[in-house]
């Protein structure tokens, strides 16, 4: 803590500091004027760890009155007009005619929630809501929307030429002659090519025009601004975050709820024989819940014929009742859910078993054989239908496993290839096995498979054909028989298997339901919309019963009663009762015609009948019944509606006398008991006679007295009844809420509720008791009541009723019920909430039905519309009386808001009149709202005082003055509260018409107290808590943030900026204190982030105002900042600084721009300890705001984003300070293509010099180049960074916000401030944009393509493990294990699956699904992608090339500081040497030329090291194979050479440098292509030859000479590319190049370097080592002519020791260059630094090649320049390398080999000149013969074809005139190192014995007589000696044999014997050394 204390205090003085100094920015001159003005302006003292105090904005924009009335500008000055507007908007209703009661009559209960149905929606809109940035536009929608018409740019690099074509060139090169010497150096008239008949590119028109440099810089500026793309943050991708914290979704319109909807069409029915009419129904039963999950689907399959049967008892039926089809909703599907299908036929004599035997036993295909028998059938049952046609029987059942269904039906779907899943399962249903009773079809239609096994929106629709029907059992008709029979069905061994089953026909079509059906009806009957013609035969939607709670709100009426019989017990029963039905009818009264037609009809029927009966069990007086009958339920109940059962005999045969049916007994239910709904299971008892008058009022369990009852009273029948009622709650806690809620509007007393009579004085304790109580009751109602209950709540705060004379203050209770409902919700509803936590039933509510009672856009008086009943009730602003309790609390929380009176008025009259006369008297004493209205006694009476508090008044009221558990649960919930006070707020200005008014009228003084209270409050829990309950503070800071956002909207904008500034107080003071301060201030930052989401967040931060006016009108903030008359000279320069900087007036009033950029550098800051953690976090807050202004189709005008961007100036200084921190993209650049080898890093980007540039600036002594972060072995010390480093993603992020200020800043305010800052922030400021260059350089088509086919090859091995596990050679469970754990281990960024950092499974975003489901992008996402990053990559360095110009204008401006313009030049080179696109070359070429008109000297006198960077540069893209660019190029080599003349009329030093850069681009370059180079050249002669001014020099002449000497190298080019495949030709020639620049020292040294990295490549570090000591040799020598310093080596001789090949790099010949001369020795490696730099890489060479004692070697030349010098820090390096070398000399002894060689020889004309050639080849160690001979074999034969080519096998003197002159022969022979005896004393180690190496031998075996093998005495052998003409290891790898000798012949007893010692004494050494 003491740390961060002591941080910030730094960070103070700092602030003070560069405030004095000026030295950030801050105008020069500051420091003279402050000792003017006396003393440090009071700002100065704010660090940036404190907030400042905001300005009052309200105030400000009253006292800046903008100057322009109109435009664009305008509108960033104010909020617009229509900012917010509220809503009301219809809700939709599905069905055509909204569902509500008949009657006109309704209670107040039942109007309430027909009203809660019916109203609109009342929404609060912010219009421009959408243009904040929770909304942000880079989602990829948009942002290909935004990337449309893009143009394509045109890049070298993906225009490179096709591969084969080079190829056939190269095949025809290889096999053209070999000879190196075929045109002499010197006469390029024979070249290949003419280069004077060659023709030009195209020539720039003006170019050798005088015109003045302001000119040309006029015509660059305009050609680079046109055509630019408009939006930079287009074409970045956002970046990779989770949900942003400041996105809120709008919620979802609460509407009916529906699970996963089902469609079943039943298409036919049919039986073996048909003599009767068969009735149908279906529903869904969930085994494993035991519950019947739909209501029943009635259908009728019959022919007309059968239905004609029943005519006389059937009228005729409705067209509601004729469905064929019906949509279930299953909101929780799962496996245990069947469809069970139960038919039922017209009752007839005889049991079930009888009636169903014909149709077991009689098959339609011998239905002629059975004629008779039918017809005989036929007829009985058109008997029984005449005369029982109204009653009906249980006939048969079956059921389908729905799930069975949808999974194979989902199965069929996938590919064919696929296995089908699913026939495994369905082998123990009993269907399946009985003739494959359910087929599934294949439907046209494809849908997708879902992923679980029980989703049904998307399987495949399937056509089931039932064949197996089970008859019922008469004694197993209950549910529970169902239960156990469908349980059975699963099993394999099903007791129903072995049952006789009926067999039929029944078609059934089930598919996912479509969206919107046509002809559908509700439960209802009502048809839902689109239902185009009335006669069409509908579609029913089936009422679900949900397996398990549903928590959603009801939103429409619905008033169903469904009655269940169950069963009788008739066994008691005296007399016949056996064939028992019982007829149900709904009465409102005791007549037997008041039976009410509310009972829905079956099917085939009308739509309502007066009664319905179940069917019959024959001969059963028990029975069991399985019907269903729904009621309509009527809206308003009263005590003598009841259910009444009548049970009846009836007689099945037909008897003289008999009546069809006799009643048994009667039972009723009454239907409201106390004033509820009677629901739920009833076990009645039967009387045997019909029941007495008034009998409905009472139970049938009451014991009324006469009346006889079966079985002596006790229950014998039982009946459930269930409703389903969004107009009966069925829970007792919500009934009394809601009874006492209306017994006040009502004012009806006394009050029953249940067995209690509520008298008035009663009244407060009950609704208290029953407001608490509210937490008892069940969830489910709550929820689906939640919209009524909550209105009635905040109705009761708002108008608190009078109860017996007093008011009576139900605020806390209802406050207190409020906060526990929602915690309720919150806690047991989890998976209902958004990111932050807010359950989205209650944003729902919040936005869409809640409105401040009584306020109706078509009634500004309030009326009958309002939440609570009829009464006119008269409005005020606030309770004009607050009990003198809640007073004391209150002045003890808050010392300002005093109550208006205090105490309670003495009787209502008092209170109203008091009201009415102040009214009349001072409207102001009694703050009233806008619609008051004057109000009678009587209306006082009859219900509650007609006062009106304000919601959101009375809301921050209770907030502020609770605590304890109240309080906790409102925090936990904050957000709810918070929102529900905004609406209101909004809604009250609306009413009050004062949305217009100024915002500081627009809420009391006491209510903005509150408010403050309250957000301090909640600011000090945020810090004080957030260790503790880390989530639920998560959730309240984003609630308070929010809210605070809210506020903007429609309060004093200013005190909520204060509101603000006191929750930054809070956080600040708790940081100094805080160990680990980076939880607090990551909260600080969403919390700042959601606030500044505000859509008008850039008007917020008063872009128009400019910083300390010069004379401040008013006394404004900006007044107290503004500067004393001291300072008024120079108020400009002030001004300017200010707004770059974070100062004090710049965070006063852009303040929340300010605290963004105070948190960015703040965290960003390398000291600011804990923090690093948090700098992705908040540099994606800067980037997300700039991104959307970017977008803002408010700011596409320039001019106003030339304003947005002021607001972020102060962005380019923080940058600037975290220079050192950020992510060094130039590295990678450095090391692109690189050899492995040691010297990666050091590898020039073109691979142009040895050593990188970075190294060598270091080695000049200049300064560094890349951001003082070398990447070089040779400066480790200095490059350990000491701050933390940010992520490459962060970096860029931070790099595309700098350049978007850069680009839309105004220019001459960045050119005015640039004017003021020092050389040393201008050069940081330089380096930042070198660093911009390389983050944004176009990575290439090739790359995206190469990253597209790794990600394709991943998911192919994904798809292919995957298809492994579904096989089941693996356990899927396994493998999914499996991967999660090793999948994310082992890619390198956890590739497949996003970045790791945050890695959370979303449904939405589960990137392995997305990788496997998309595997390969397609050809046109690639070239967008690569169409995208190439827009990204020109706009960016445009962008960087604009402001290098404004740099440049202000050094011309102020004519200093030109010390910049170095820093300036290396970042155009630098952006040269990147991928850049033709477009911006060009614009980049002519900033180049018009940089050196403006100032020649700085090239060719200061910067000399950038002339000869800018002649590669330019040289390489005159090579260029796109023409525009060799334009450019060309001129620009042109104009440098001109330019260069006429500074001292010669060009001697570009002459040099642009040799030097030809020759070492065509050392290293790869794909360099000397055809479009020759172009270039040819164009530099043309302009030679038209530049009339310079005509008469000798200018015309050198540029000749030059161009032709260029050409010249070019052929050696052709050369070298011939023998790219040689490694040892293409060495030779680079050699031979070199030699021909023996007098050229530059040139020469640059051919050595370009040896040694092509060795470097090859890994043959010893001949690398060699070329740099070469070099090295080179500089000494030309360095001692210069400069005599003991200490420097004299001269090639002090090399000796390290190769005596060295001293051919003496300098004494006569034709020597004096180094003297302008242009010669001039490059970086002439200087001792250099020499050093080259000793450094030598000694890495040689210790990589294993040669430590040559290491030691070449430190002795290095150790006495360091000691001279007195660095102790190289002795140490150098000194340690030393001791590193000489003990691995020691443990490496006899291990090392260091190489094996071969003298090679070539004979044939097909060698050209190699042919008779002997050269002595150095190959690796331990390479065999036939290695060698294979490779050159193999290399040879491919040139000249395979079978010219002949390996002579001997080693033998080969005689020419044998040999086929058409063939080539290679001679290869194993040499070894020879030695004569006095050589070996001083060759005592193993290097000595393999190191200067000039002499080998190889033996060959011959016999006197001529032959070369004998008998063992007559064999002798022929030694020869070799010498070769350099000293191995040399600069190259094979070396010319210029001596040959042979030794006398010797026999080969006396070797032989001399062998067998030397062999005894090798394998001593071999086994006991």
């Amino acid at each position: 803590a003491f740390k961060l204390f002591l941080s910030c205090f730094r960070t103070v003085a700092a602030e003070v500091r560069k405030q004095i100094s000026g030295q950030y920015g801050g105008s020069p001159q500051l420091l003279k004027n402050l000792s003017i003005g006396g003393s440090v302006s009071h700002h100065t003292t704010v660090p940036l760890t404190e907030a400042v105090d905001p300005v009052d904005l309200e105030d400000y924009l009253i006292t800046h009155p903008l100057t322009m009335d109109s435009g664009p500008l305008r509108d960033l000055l104010e909020f617009p007009p229509d900012d917010i507007e509220v809503v009301y908007s219809p809700r939709e209703c599905r069905t055509l005619v909204s569902a509500v009661p008949e009657e006109s009559e309704m209670d107040p209960h039942v109007r309430d929630c027909v009203r809660s149905y019916t109203e609109d929606w009342a929404i609060v809109n912010r219009k421009y809501h959408k243009l904040g940035t929770g909304f942000n536009p880079n989602t990829l929608d948009k942002q290909k929307e935004r990337q449309k018409g893009l143009p394509k740019q045109i890049f070298e690099s993906d225009e490179a030429p096709d591969g084969n074509s080079y190829q056939d060139e190269q095949d025809d090169l290889k096999r053209r002659s070999m000879s190196i010497d075929d045109t002499p150096r010197g006469s390029w008239a024979c070249s290949i090519f003419d280069l004077k008949n060659s023709l030009p590119d195209a020539l720039l028109p003006n170019l050798l025009d005088r015109t003045p440099n302001e000119e040309i810089d006029h015509q660059n500026d305009d050609q680079r601004k046109s055509n630019r793309h408009k939006e930079l943050f287009a074409l970045h991708p956002a970046p990779d975050e989770e949900e942003p914290i400041e996105r809120l979704c709008v919620p979802e319109v609460p509407k009916e709820h529906f699970g996963q909807r089902l469609l079943v069409k039943c298409l036919s029915l049919k039986f073996e024989i048909e003599i009767e009419p068969i009735f149908a129904s279906l529903a869904l039963y969930d085994v494993k819940e035991k519950k019947k999950i739909s209501e029943n689907f009635y259908f009728d399959l019959n022919s007309e014929q059968m239905k004609g049967m029943l005519r006389p008892h059937v009228p005729p039926a409705a067209i509601t009742t004729l469905a064929r089809s019906a949509i279930f909703s299953i909101t929780y599907p799962s496996q245990d859910v069947f469809l069970v299908i139960k038919l039922e036929k017209v009752l007839q004599q005889g049991d079930i078993g009888e009636c169903a035997e014909p149709y077991m036993i009689f098959k339609e295909a011998d239905a002629a054989k059975n004629k008779e028998k039918l017809e005989k059938l036929k007829s009985q049952a058109e008997q029984f239908c005449q005369r029982l046609g109204k009653y009906r029987m249980p006939f048969a059942w079956t059921a389908i496993h729905l799930m069975n269904i949808v999974s194979s039906a989902g199965s069929l779907e996938r590919d064919s290839t696929e296995v089908e899943i699913g026939t495994g399962e369905r082998k123990g249903s009993w269907s399946e096995r009985r003739n494959s009773s359910i087929v599934g079809r294949r439907s046209l239609e494809r849908t997708t498979s879902g992923d679980e096994t029980c989703n049904l929106t998307s399987f495949r629709p399937a056509t089931l054909t039932v064949t197996n029907f089970f008859k019922q059992e008469g004694d197993r008709l209950s549910d529970e028989d169902l239960y156990k029979f469908l349980a059975d069905m699963r099993r394999p061994s099903s007791v129903l298997r072995r049952l006789r089953p009926i067999t039929a026909q029944l078609k059934i079509d089930i598919s996912p339901a479509p969206e919107n059906p046509h002809y559908c009806l509700t439960p209802e009957l009502l048809q839902v919309k689109l239902y185009p013609d009335s006669r069409v035969r509908p579609t029913r939607e089936i009422l679900e019963f949900p397996a398990r709670d549903v928590y959603i709100p009801n939103t429409t009426y619905r008033n169903l009663l469904y009655v269940y019989p169950q069963s009788l017990n008739f066994a008691n029963r005296q007399g016949s009762a056996r064939n028992i039905t019982v007829k149900v009818q709904f009465m409102y009264g005791e007549d037997p015609s008041n039976a009410m037609p509310v009972i829905f009809g079956k099917s085939s029927c009308p739509e309502f009948s007066k009664e319905a009966y179940t069917a019959v069990v024959y001969h059963n007086r028990s029975p069991d019944f399985h019907e269903e009958i729904k009621i309509k339920l009527p809206a308003t109940l009263t005590d003598h509606h009841h259910l009444l059962f009548t049970f009846y005999h009836v007689s099945c045969q037909q008897k003289q006398n008999t009546p069809l049916e006799t009643p048994v007994g009667y039972t009723w239910i009454p239907m409201l008991q106390n004033g509820r709904l009677k629901t739920g299971q009833f076990c009645l008892p039967v009387s045997l006679e019909k029941p007495p008058q008034a009998y409905s009022v009472l139970s049938p369990e009451v014991p009324l007295p006469g009346m006889k009852w079966v079985d002596n009273h006790k229950g014998v029948f039982n009946v459930e009844v269930v409703a389903v009622s969004s107009i009966h709650t069925q829970d007792p806690y919500l009934d009394k809420f809601f009874a006492l809620v209306h017994a006040l509007d009502e004012h009806m007393f006394p009050v029953r509720i249940g067995d209690m009579r509520i008298m008035e004085n009663n009244l407060e304790n009950e609704l208290k008791s029953s407001i608490s109580a509210l937490n008892s009751s069940q969830l489910e109602p709550v929820v689906r009541f939640l919209h009524l209950l909550l209105d009635k709540l905040i109705l009761l705060v708002v108008r608190p009723p009078v109860i017996a004379g007093q008011i009576v203050n139900l605020g806390q209770a209802s406050f207190e019920a409020m906060a526990s409902i929602i915690n309720r919700l919150h806690k047991n509803l989890e998976g209902n909430q958004d990111q932050h936590g807010r359950n989205n039933l209650l944003t729902s509510y919040i936005y869409y039905v809640f409105r401040l009672p009584n306020t109706y856009p078509n009634s500004p008086s309030p009326g009958p519309g309002g939440l609570g009943g009829s009464v006119h009730y008269a409005t005020m602003a606030r309770s004009a009386v607050r009990p003198a309790s809640l007073n004391l609390n209150r002045s003890r929380s808050l010392s300002n808001s005093n109550p208006d009176i205090s105490g309670t008025p003495t009787s209502p009259d008092d209170e109203v009149r008091s009201i009415i006369g102040s009214k009349a008297t001072d409207r102001s004493c009694n703050r009233m709202s806008s619609h008051t209205e004057t109000s009678s006694f009587l209306q006082t009476l009859t219900g509650r005082l007609p006062t009106k508090k304000l919601f959101h008044e009375e809301l921050a009221l209770q907030w502020v003055v609770c605590s304890g558990s109240v309080r906790e649960a409102a925090l936990q919930q904050a957000w709810f509260f918070f929102e529900l006070m905004v609406k209101s707020m909004v809604h009250h200005l609306y009413f009050a018409d004062k949305l217009d008014a100024p915002r500081k009228n627009r809420f009391p003084e006491r209510f903005m107290d509150d408010i403050c209270a309250l957000v301090s409050t909640i600011a000090n829990d945020i810090v004080s808590r957030f260790q503790k309950d880390t989530e639920m503070i998560e959730r309240l800071n984003t609630s308070l943030a929010f809210f605070l956002n809210d506020l903007l909207s429609i309060m004093d904008r200013g005190f909520v900026f204060s509101l603000i500034k006191a929750c930054y107080k809070q956080v600040s003071s708790k940081l100094y204190s805080l160990p680990n301060p980076s939880i607090l201030v990551s909260l600080r930052l969403d919390f700042l982030r959601i606030i500044c989401s505000h859509e008008h967040y850039v008007t917020l931060n008063l872009p128009c105002s400019l910083l300390t006016p010069p004379a401040s009108p008013s006394p404004s903030v900006s007044s107290a900042t503004s500067q004393s008359s001291g300072f008024s000279t120079n108020v400009q320069d002030q001004k300017i600084a200010n707004m770059f900087e974070l100062s004090v007036p710049f965070r006063q009033q852009h303040y929340l721009a300010g605290l963004v950029l105070t948190e960015l550098a703040v965290i960003l800051d390398p000291d600011a300890e804990g923090l690093f953690g948090l700098h992705k976090k908040v540099i994606n807050m800067v980037h997300n705001l700039l991104s959307s202004h970017d977008s803002d189709p408010r700011y596409s005008d320039p001019q106003v984003k030339a304003r947005v961007a002021m607001l972020y100036l102060p962005l380019i200084g923080v940058i600037m300070e975290t220079v050192p921190q950020l992510y060094d993209f130039t590295e990678t650049h450095n090391q692109r293509g690189r050899p492995s080898c040691v010297t990666v890093d050091d590898y020039e980007s073109e691979g142009g010099s040895m050593i990188s540039q970075t190294v060598a600036m270091a080695i000049a002594g200049t300064s560094v180049p890349q951001l003082t972060r070398p990447s070089s072995f040779l400066l480790t010390s200095t490059s350990g960074r000491q701050h933390s480093t940010f992520s490459a993603e962060s970096s860029r992020s931070l790099l595309i916000c700098l350049l978007w200020v850069l680009r839309n800043a105004d220019e001459s305010v960045l050119q005015k401030w640039f004017t003021d800052l020092s050389v040393l922030q201008l050069n940081r400021l330089l380096d930042l944009l070198y660093l911009c260059v390389s983050c944004f350089e176009y990575k290439g088509k090739k790359v995206f393509e190469r990253m597209n086919s790794l990600t394709f090859k991943k998911s192919k091995d994904m798809r292919a493990k995957l298809e492994e596990a579904i096989l089941g050679s693996i356990g899927a469970r396994q493998e999914m294990v499996r991967r999660s754990r090793g999948q994310l281990e082992r890619s390198p960024s956890g590739s497949a699956f996003g970045s790791q950092e945050n890695l959370r499974w979303r449904k939405d975003m589960t990137h392995w699904r997305q990788n496997t489901e998309k595997l390969d992008k397609s050809r046109a996402e690639i070239e967008h992608e690569a169409l995208i990053d190439g827009n990204l990559a020109t706009e960016a360095n445009l962008i960087i090339l604009d402001t290098l110009e404004i740099v440049v204008q202000t050094v011309s401006v102020t004519e200093s500081k030109e010390s910049i313009l170095g820093g300036v030049l290396k970042v155009l080179l630098h952006s040269m040497a990147c991928n850049q696109s033709a477009l911006y070359l060009q614009h980049c070429f002519a900033t180049q030329r018009a940089l050196v008109s403006k100032f020649p000297e700085l090239l060719f006198e200061e910067e000399t090291e950038q002339c000869a960077d800018l002649c590669l540069r330019l040289l390489r893209h005159c090579s260029s194979s796109i023409s525009t660019i060799r334009s450019h190029a060309s001129a620009s080599l042109y104009l440098l050479m001109r330019q260069n003349f006429e500074i001292g009329n010669n060009f001697a030093r570009v002459k040099m440098q642009v040799t030097m850069s030809l020759s070492s681009l065509v050392g290293t370059s790869q794909n360099f292509n000397e055809e479009f180079l020759r172009r270039s050249l040819k164009t530099i002669l043309t302009y030679a030859e038209e530049d009339l001014e310079l005509r008469e020099t000798t200018f015309p002449d050198q540029v000749q000479d030059l161009v032709f000497n260029l050409h010249m190298i070019l052929s050696d080019t052709v050369k070298m590319k011939e023998h790219q495949e040689d490694p040892e030709m293409l060495i030779d020639l680079m050699y031979r190049i070199a030699k021909g620049y023996q007098t050229s020292p530059d040139l020469r040294l640059t051919w050595l370097q370009n040896m040694a990295g092509k060795h470097s490549e090859r890994s043959n570090h010893a001949e690398s080592a060699q070329c740099l000591v070469h070099s090295a040799a080179l500089v000494a020598e030309y360095l001692s002519m210069l400069e005599d310093r003991k200490y420097l080596p004299v001269g090639c001789v002090t090399f000796q020791n390290i190769s005596s090949n060295v001293l051919e790099e003496s300098a004494v010949s006569d034709d020597v260059v004096s180094p003297d001369e302008e242009g010669i020795c001039s490059g970086k490696y002439f200087t001792e630094a250099g020499l050093v730099g080259l000793l450094e890489q030598a000694a890495a060479s040689f210790s990589m090649a294993g040669m430590y004692e040559a290491v030691n070697e070449v430190y002795k030349v290095l150790i006495p320049i360091h000691e001279a010098n007195r660095d102790a820090k190289k002795l140490s390096t150098i000194h340690g390398k030393l001791q590193e070398a000489f003990s691995k000399i020691v443990h490496q002894d006899g291990k090392r080999m260091f190489g094996t060689y071969f003298r090679v020889g070539f004979y044939g004309t097909k060698f050209g000149d190699l042919d008779e050639q002997e050269f002595v080849y150095k190959e690796p160690a331990i390479t065999k013969l036939a290695e060698i001979s294979h490779r050159l074999e193999g290399f040879y034969g491919e040139r000249f074809g395979e079978d010219v080519v002949e390996v002579i096998k001997d080693s033998n003197p080969v005689d020419k005139c044998k040999l086929d002159p058409n063939k080539a022969y290679i001679q290869i022979t194993y040499v070894e190192p020879y030695f004569d005896t006095y050589e070996m004393k001083d060759r005592i180690t193993y290097f000595d014995k393999n190191y200067n190496l000039r002499r080998f031998m190889y033996c060959t075996p011959f016999t006197l007589d001529g032959r070369a093998h004998g008998e063992l005495h007559e064999q002798f052998k022929r030694k020869t000696i070799l010498t070769t003409s350099h000293a191995f290891p040399y600069i190259k790898t094979r070396i010319n044999v210029s001596h040959k000798e042979e030794v006398r012949p010797m026999d080969v007893q006396a070797w032989w014997r001399l062998k067998v010692v030397s062999v005894k004494t090798a394998f001593v050494r071999i086994f006991f050394v």
